[in-house]
């Protein structure tokens, strides 16, 4: 049953609405709320909470906060529901966007904790690219966590969070530190609401490129992300997100090419390979490898193929083959060895290169 929200106390609408939901947090919303309430923003703001069926005592949390937010002009608006399952973080986010009333949205989640300069860094970015999603860097909880995933989030450079959009990682800057106009988000659309297991963060983020939104990263440590086994991302299968990203790809970058090279002879790109469209698989050219055995068999072969007779794909020596590229390799495995052929192949070729992995 949906439980009614509080009413907003009379005035005009928040300048920033913190958008925070909440399902079974009571371990982490004392800090969480509290960054909230330590924000150095001057202009006015707001926390719109969304309870999703919580059976902890994370209620009596954001209860005990919500007077001391408000004495210090934070105003509160809290809403929920107490059904016997959560509806997913994409329906609460939806309710919590839609309670709030922020000219700009910075998105929060309640594992997690807001550096004092969050919400004015990221406002004054926002300003600037009205049509753009603002992130930041982070800093990882516990800190040995994820290592390669946080060295992605933190060192792309600016061009690159369009170019690894295609990433295993998913957006290119993390739900969490998410800041952008209502305006633009209203544009986009609502998250999707299927719940466990869908992907909502990573299938907005698609959206909003596809209607031409920006990405810009605020380059300083903002959020405190933590990682834990609870964390709903963990209900997301990886062959969900492989199969959104390959579409993805299919569908923002492939019809531009007439034909292509896949960069990996090994599982990954044969993976990517078999999971293209026909019409998609026909482009491909040939596979490119540094390894001499793979090279040496001359070809590849999907046994699956309705085809007959069965497509043979050439594998060739990375230097033989023609850009554009798929590159199925992870960059941080190779010690620099695979950057510095890349890099010096681009600087010859000066042609298109995707990174999938």
């Amino acid at each position: 049953m949906q439980r009614p929200g509080n009413s907003r106390a009379p005035g005009p609408p928040a300048l920033v609405s913190v958008i925070l939901p909440v399902h079974n947090a009571e371990e982490w919303l004392d800090e969480c709320l509290k960054s909230v309430l330590q924000q150095d923003f001057e202009g006015s703001m707001e926390l719109s909470v969304f309870d999703d069926a919580s059976k902890d005592k994370s209620m009596t949390i954001i209860e005990r906060w919500k007077g001391r937010l408000e004495g210090a002009g934070i105003a509160v608006v809290i809403g929920g529901h107490d059904s016997p399952c959560p509806r997913g973080v994409g329906y609460s986010k939806n309710q919590a966007v839609a309670q709030s009333s922020g000219s700009y949205l910075c998105f929060l989640d309640s594992d997690d904790v807001m550096m004092p300069q969050r919400v004015r860094l990221q406002h004054q970015a926002a300003e600037q690219h009205p049509t753009s999603i603002i992130g930041c860097q982070v800093k990882r909880d516990p800190p040995d966590s994820t290592a390669r995933y946080t060295r992605w989030i933190n060192q792309l450079v600016p061009d690159q969070l369009l170019t690894q959009v295609f990433t295993s990682h998913g957006p290119t800057v993390i739900m969490p530190t998410w800041f952008c106009s209502r305006a633009w988000f209203s544009h986009v659309g609502l998250f999707d609401e299927g719940g466990q297991g869908v992907p909502e963060d990573l299938l907005f983020f698609y959206e909003h490129l596809r209607k031409g939104g920006g990405v810009v990263r605020v380059d300083q440590s903002l959020l405190l992300y933590r990682y834990h086994l609870h964390a709903a991302t963990h209900s997301v299968l990886e062959t969900t997100i492989w199969t959104h990203r390959v579409r993805f790809l299919e569908e923002r970058a492939l019809p531009y090419w007439a034909a292509f090279t896949i960069w990996n002879a090994g599982k990954q790109g044969r993976r990517l390979y078999r999971s293209l469209t026909a019409a998609s698989q026909r482009k491909v050219v040939a596979f490119c490898d540094v390894d001499e055995n793979k090279i040496k068999k001359g070809f590849y072969c999907h046994e699956d193929a309705q085809e007959r007779p069965k497509p043979r794909v050439p594998i060739l020596h990375f230097r033989t083959a023609q850009p554009p590229f798929v590159i199925c390799v992870k960059l941080d495995l190779t010690g620099g060895e695979f950057e510095d052929n890349l890099r010096s192949l681009q600087l010859r070729e000066g042609q298109d290169f995707l990174h999938f992995s």
